[in-house]
């Protein structure tokens, strides 16, 4: 079938009404969450085979995560699905107000390649909570994973309902021409663009998931040893290819010899290398690509920390890079790699004036003990969201709408959020009939005008 045949298909199935109903939403979920845990073994195989990621990380970033979220969907499904009253002005008397979620209709999943099982089945799940059919699009550089997914949607669902897209650049253009009713992308900033661009022909709406350069700040008040600790933790995983990863670091200079000794420090002690030198447990760059390009990045920095690369292994160890300059070619772009630069500052003002003036960024992290830093960051610098001494945690939320903002992207979504992304909300005003009250209507004599005014 082609893709053009298989969206109108699903657009015919969603006229029929059938998603619409509380038990089929609900029968979906279950069975998609049923079926990733049949599948676990064969999930977690595809993700070492295409990144090299343990068992454990495949399941606390990726499969945990997105069960975790289906779970949330279904105990909250029911409440999600009612109308939302809301007051009623004056003017109405009398009548009842309230907003009613339907679903947009036939939706497009395009999701990248480095959390792919992730970043496709989590969106989904707010496609399939809010009554949408889904066309999935993973990513070509992850082609394994890629078709374990394809396998789970077959196994769960009729491709009428929500179907999978396999391919690369051809396919993506040949999706982008149709006509959905909701676009939603996980990916870079360059693409989204061009996703963006591909939507407006057809007036469609899009959330932009995206990504930047996510800052770290480290005053002169951070317990230093946790703030390494947790900075490792969230920079390494994935071997740095997290959107919300921290990107660079901003360090007093009355820290920073301290924290790069602590860095090493925890570096060695979550990263230990095997007899052949290759880092344990540690997922590889995706593909010879991205590696030449984040070695490219390296060359004419200092490093502080690390710096070892194969070439066969695709890998990069953990490594930190100090004395960086604002103009350097790795402060030009996304790293998305295992590179940490560190760059030093006298006064916050510099920090801050230095992040808000580049394009806001996905996430930033700020290491403190002063509530009065906590308190100013939030209020002067945009960001889409972040953590307060610690990384990415704030994505693990299903409370927490996670989003970018600016050149990071827009919408949001996670829990509740996504059922709201995913849905259209009627505005009605359900007025009485027993009661007509004659203000509104011509003539407009001086009591109306008056009695209108007031109102």
């Amino acid at each position: 079938m082609d893709i053009s045949e298989l969206v109108n298909k699903q657009r015919e199935f969603f006229m029929k009404g059938t998603t619409l109903e509380y038990s089929f939403r609900l029968a979906a979920l279950q069975k998609l969450s049923a079926a990733i845990t049949e599948m676990e073994s064969e999930i977690v195989a595809a993700l070492t085979s295409d990144l090299n990621k343990s068992g454990i990380e495949g399941f606390m970033t990726e499969i945990g995560t997105v069960q975790g979220e289906i779970k949330y969907a279904i105990r909250n499904l029911s409440k999600w699905m009612k109308k939302e009253k809301v007051k009623t002005s004056l003017l109405l008397f009398p009548a009842k107000c309230y907003a009613v979620p339907e679903p947009f209709g036939v939706a497009l999943i395009m999701s990248p390649w480095n959390y792919p099982f992730m970043l496709s089945i989590s969106p989904l799940v707010g496609a399939i909570a809010a009554g949408n059919c889904s066309v999935i699009k993973p990513s070509a550089y992850t082609p394994t994973v890629a078709g374990i997914i394809e396998k789970l949607v077959k196994r769960c669902f009729d491709e009428e309902y929500c179907a999978v897209v396999l391919g690369s650049r051809k396919e993506n253009t040949e999706l982008l021409e149709q006509k959905f009713d909701y676009i939603f992308f996980t990916g870079s900033m360059a693409v989204g663009r061009v996703v963006m661009a591909a939507a407006s022909k057809h007036l469609c709406p899009v959330t932009l998931e995206l990504g930047g350069k996510s800052p770290v700040i480290v005053d002169e008040t951070a317990d230093i040893d946790l703030a390494t600790k947790r900075l490792v933790f969230g920079k390494y995983m994935n071997a740095g290819q997290t959107c919300v990863a921290p990107d660079y670091v901003l360090v007093h200079k009355s820290k920073k010899t301290e924290l790069i000794d602590k860095l090493r420090h925890h570096i060695s002690h979550c990263y230990p290398k095997d007899s052949s030198g290759a880092v344990i447990d540690y997922p590889c760059i995706v593909n010879e690509k991205h590696f030449e390009r984040l070695c490219g990045l390296m060359q004419n920095e200092t490093v502080a920390i690390g710096g070892e690369t194969d070439r066969d292994r695709l890998s990069i160890e953990p490594t930190v890079l100090e004395n960086v300059s604002f103009d350097a070619p790795i402060m030009q772009e996304e790293i998305f790699g295992p590179l940490l630069p560190l760059i030093e500052y006298d006064h916050l003002d510099d920090a801050i004036n230095e992040i808000r003036r580049r394009p806001k960024p996905l996430a930033l992290y700020l290491f403190s003990s002063d509530k009065s830093v906590w308190q100013r960051i939030e209020k002067t610098v945009s960001f889409g969201g972040g953590c307060i001494n610690d990384c990415l945690l704030h994505v693990s939320s299903p409370y927490l709408p996670f989003g970018g903002v600016g050149d990071s992207g827009m919408g949001r979504y996670h829990g509740k959020v996504s059922f709201d992304t995913f849905s259209h909300y009627k505005s009605i005003v359900n007025k009485s009939t027993k009661i007509d009250i004659d203000v509104r209507y011509r003539p407009y004599g001086k009591m109306k005008i008056k009695i209108i005014r007031k109102l």
